[in-house]
């Protein structure tokens, strides 16, 4: 993968990831407590009855993972659920925590009931995971004193708590660690209709002036994602300050966000070319995505957690056994003929 194309990926204006300079905003916009959390009804209602139900035993929430796209709202969540358990809340990644020690290190600190949350909790190594076992089953870790022959372990005793991990990818987490968490929890893309509601939500918040068909164009584009929702509000918010009087209308931000690339389905010019390849390049697929993502400079990560959930879930694109495969609606998109061959894979 080319420099150019990781800076044009991270930087993507419709990525569902913290962009540079954005945190501490976003983190402005964060619901605090279950009531202000917008979407995901199912999730919220079932994380509801869990939480009161622990309160009422006095014991400490069920681990829970929480898991899918960037930008639904997986760290939000986690720590909505601390405050509603009212207790603390200690969040960090699955690479920053390198070794045994690191995680011995953390484990042995954390408060009673308190919530420990590890974002990209795939990305833990076997090693630490190991450390983590005896910690979520038995409350304690096993610690290593000394090296070579005058080694012994110690055993430390850990206070009940809640690990909550989030990942974008599920299906790499061990068998073993998947097993220990008792509340496992799928984020899904959010409907335009909880969207609006999000974007008045922050428009409130920032001030900005958005009329009813302004927010409901910006949640259109917003590939059923918050973070999107709340970065594109933004961006036309500044359009709007400098262009017309302010106020964000639909055809105010229909202007803005055609001058940002951001089409009336929501796709900006890496969807567009990812659907291209497969449809100019490989004849509509299926097209392995190891294939794909070299034909396109890109990595396969990057193809299979930020392009392709949006296309497959708004029926662009289909993963098959063979490999990807563009969809009636893709050639539709682009105005393109399928031939006889290619309609026979649909």
């Amino acid at each position: 993968m080319t420099s150019r194309s990781k800076a044009e990926t991270k930087d993507r204006i419709l990525s569902g990831s913290v962009l540079p300079g954005e945190q501490q905003l976003d983190f402005s916009l964060r619901p605090r407590v279950l009531g202000e959390f917008i979407g995901q009804k199912k999730v919220r209602e079932q994380l509801e009855i869990s939480i009161r139900a622990a309160q009422q035993r006095g014991e400490a929430l069920d681990h829970v993972l929480l898991y899918g796209p960037p930008g639904l709202g997986k760290t939000t969540l986690a720590a909505v659920i601390a405050n509603e358990l009212k207790v603390r809340f200690q969040g960090t990644s699955g690479p920053v925590i390198e070794d045994k020690k690191d995680a011995a290190t953390i484990l042995s600190n954390v408060e009673k009931f308190q919530v420990l949350f590890i974002d990209e909790i795939h990305r833990l190594n076997i090693q630490v995971e190991e450390v983590l076992y005896p910690a979520l089953e038995d409350l304690h870790v096993d610690y290593v004193v000394g090296q070579g022959p005058g080694a012994r372990t110690m055993k430390l005793t850990v206070e009940p708590f809640t690990l909550i991990g989030a990942t974008t990818r599920a299906g790499l987490l061990s068998g073993p660690l998947r097993s220990r968490f008792g509340i496992v929890h799928r984020l899904d893309f959010y409907t335009h209709e909880d969207l609006e509601e999000i974007i008045r939500r922050s428009a409130k918040i920032l001030e900005i002036d958005v009329e009813p068909d302004g927010a409901a164009e910006l949640a259109r584009r917003s590939r059923g994602t918050p973070r999107v929702a709340n970065r594109l509000l933004r961006r036309v918010r500044d359009y709007a300050q400098v262009r017309v009087d302010g106020r964000i209308t639909g055809s105010v931000a229909n202007d803005a966000l055609k001058m940002l690339e951001v089409d009336a389905r929501g796709l900006d010019e890496m969807d567009c070319k990812l659907l291209r390849a497969i449809i100019e390049k490989y004849g509509g697929g299926p097209v392995g995505v190891n294939t794909l993502a070299a034909s396109l400079s890109e990595e396969v990560d990057a193809i299979e957690e930020i392009y392709e959930p949006f296309l497959i879930q708004e029926g662009f694109l289909e993963r098959t056994p063979r490999g990807r495969v563009a969809t009636p609606l893709a050639f539709e998109y682009f105005g393109i003929r399928p031939s006889s061959t290619q309609k026979a894979l649909f």
